[in-house]
């Protein structure tokens, strides 16, 4: 038996054709925010809106913007959530899963090395969803609030180079000698 999928938090179906002339904003609700604090292991996501431009190109839609946030993020040290700001470049190509596969003898050209594929079916794809996957990329795992160094002290952890209680100093006197 499978687990059920929850629903995306950060739902925006945008029709492939025709795509917005004008750049689409989305700006996530209060409702929204919280479901994407919870899916990201976040204290909160106070502020999250992304700007982006949609392009038709040959075989695929291609997404440009910046995703801004200011998120309360866990410290890896101490645990306790500290204010993190994120402004992240989108870029995305949305390629329709029923394009039949270029020949061998066809040429792709792709416009930036690193920009995310991502699949959708039928005439619409979720712009939401790709928002809310860049935002959880943006997120840095192992980032360290203000009390980081303060909560290692604590822990009896030191960094290299320090010298920690008197079986330290001892072993350094030796080291010396």
């Amino acid at each position: 038996m499978t687990a059920a999928v929850p629903p995306p938090e950060l739902i925006r179906i945008i029709k492939a054709r025709p795509l917005p002339a004008e750049p689409v904003v989305i700006e996530a609700s209060v409702a929204e925010r919280t479901a994407l604090a919870q899916r990201f292991g976040l204290g909160a996501v106070d502020h999250l809106r992304a700007e982006v431009t949609l392009d038709q190109k040959p075989r695929a839609i291609r997404a440009t913007g910046r995703l801004q946030a200011a998120i309360l993020q866990p410290c890896a040290i101490s645990g306790e959530n500290f204010p993190v700001q994120i402004n992240e470049a989108i870029d995305l190509r949305f390629v329709d899963s029923n394009t039949r596969a270029p020949t061998a003898d066809e040429e792709i050209e792709l416009e930036a090395d690193d920009c995310d594929e991502i699949e959708y079916a039928g005439d619409m794809f979720d712009l939401g969803e790709a928002v809310a996957q860049t935002l959880g990329l943006a997120i840095d795992p192992y980032a360290e609030g203000p009390n980081a160094d303060a909560a290692r002290k604590a822990a009896g952890i030191v960094r290299e180079g320090e010298q920690f209680g008197t079986m330290a100093a001892a072993l350094s006197a030796l080291k010396k000698e």
